[in-house]
């Protein structure tokens, strides 16, 4: 059942990007242009054309972050001290890391270096990273041994951090972590990952009874709905919608499947 969730996923992870969704109207627009349902290749060009202008220029990505990096506020820069911190993977590309020998980040780095400097203000916290491999087949290094490789040369690792290297999505992360650090009850955890994902990591974690604070890292918008500006790349806007469209689909099935504690998990 896990394996096909899994399946399932990536299927709606890579058709359920508004992106794709635009080009895929474009592509079929195109194919009826040669037929004779002329009408429907203009609407559905029309609305290629739109989707795709509200992506790359527009304010789409802008207005369906914002909500979900605004959910669980910022951590204040005096925070107490907690007995453990857990940073979930999606911040390393594992294939190219391979294939260069070098460490290769994702736009979702800061949930490492965030770590790092937890790790040096509170020497004493439990260190816990929780990401294996999202390949489809087989991989040849998990996340988590790049990651090793990565906190060790910054001496962040001094050989007492724990790493959890078999989970391939949210679920998976909470759900090992919490079987693999076994947390006592009052203890106080701090959960790193981007403010986007940090909903329905929350309500994952909730789910399996690891209680954890958000700690949220990696932010794509200023958090003002109203407050938007023209960013200064287009592939910053396709990457700001097609992720927070991923985590709005992904908020909806992890909670049709019994995944997540809510529909909508907030402070």
């Amino acid at each position: 059942m896990t394996d096909l969730f899994f399946l399932a996923s990536k299927l709606f992870e890579f058709v359920g990007s508004p992106t794709r969704v635009g080009v895929l109207l474009l592509v079929l627009a195109m194919i009826f242009a040669y037929t004779r349902r002329a009408r429907l290749s203009r609407r559905l060009m029309a609305a290629s054309a739109v989707l795709l202008t509200a992506v790359v220029i527009g304010p789409l990505g802008h207005f369906l972050a914002v909500p979900l990096e605004t959910r669980f506020p910022r951590q204040p820069d005096d925070i107490a001290a907690p007995d453990g911190v857990v940073v979930l993977g999606g911040s390393v590309d594992e294939a190219l890391s391979i294939q260069t020998g070098r460490i290769t980040f994702t736009e979702a780095a800061e949930r490492l270096t965030a770590a790092v400097e937890l790790r040096r203000r509170f020497p004493h916290a439990k260190l816990v990273f929780s990401g294996g491999s999202a390949a489809l087949s087989g991989s040849i290094a998990t996340e988590a041994e790049i990651v090793k490789r990565f906190w060790r040369s910054l001496g962040a690792d001094e050989g007492d951090a724990t790493y959890e290297d078999r989970s391939r999505n949210t679920y998976e992360n909470a759900l090992f972590t919490r079987d693999l650090v076994k947390p006592n009850p009052g203890e106080r955890w701090l959960l790193i990952t981007s403010a986007m994902h940090m909903p329905r990591a929350m309500g994952v974690f909730r789910k399996v009874g690891f209680e954890v604070t958000a700690y949220p890292v990696d932010y794509r918008t200023d958090g003002r709905l109203f407050g938007l500006g023209l960013v200064k790349y287009s592939v910053q806007g396709v990457a700001t919608a097609d992720f927070a469209a991923h985590e709005w689909i992904g908020l909806v099935v992890y909670w049709l499947t019994g995944r997540s504690a809510e529909l909508f998990p907030g402070p």
